[in-house]
């Protein structure tokens, strides 16, 4: 399933890393950037190419919310909802772009551009409320800040 690129990358690894268990993220970091998502197919293939029972790495893709069992839009949204962005607003934020995007918690619109998603905690408590959208964070957010940056991606 990965590329032959990808396969030479995990053979590196393999050389800095002292155990198979250590390399989970990073291959499923690359399989997950060179399909989009994760399949179950894909975990299985994983397991196999790192000879870790499969149970281990369904374990980890459920886990870790950067890690994605479903294909997603172009743009994914994770809006924190953890206690310091909540107190701060990010309830509303939420409802906001829920209601811009015409989608809820969890959905990917028809056109595939919008995934929204909720993130337990980002890490950014000084700074809330906050969202990423990919690899990008936005922090003191507004409902006028966020209207600017879906328009910027629209």
């Amino acid at each position: 399933m990965l590329s032959e690129s990808n396969l030479n990358k995990v053979e590196q690894l393999r050389k800095r890393y002292p155990t198979s268990q250590a390399l989970v993220l990073p291959v499923l970091w690359m399989v997950q950037e060179q399909e989009g998502y994760i399949s179950e197919d894909s975990m299985k293939y994983v397991a196999a190419l790192l000879h870790i029972p499969f149970g281990h790495i369904l374990g980890v893709v459920s886990f870790y919310t950067m890690l994605q069992k479903n294909r997603i839009g172009k743009h994914h949204i994770e809006v924190c909802t953890n206690i310091s962005c909540m107190l701060r607003g990010s309830v509303k934020i939420l409802e906001h772009i829920e209601q811009r995007l015409g989608i809820t918690v969890g959905e990917t619109s028809p056109d595939k551009k919008w995934t929204l998603s909720e993130a337990e905690c980002m890490g950014s408590c000084g700074t809330a409320p906050m969202l990423a959208i990919g690899d990008e964070y936005y922090e003191n957010l507004t409902l006028e800040k966020i209207d600017k940056l879906i328009d910027n991606l629209k």
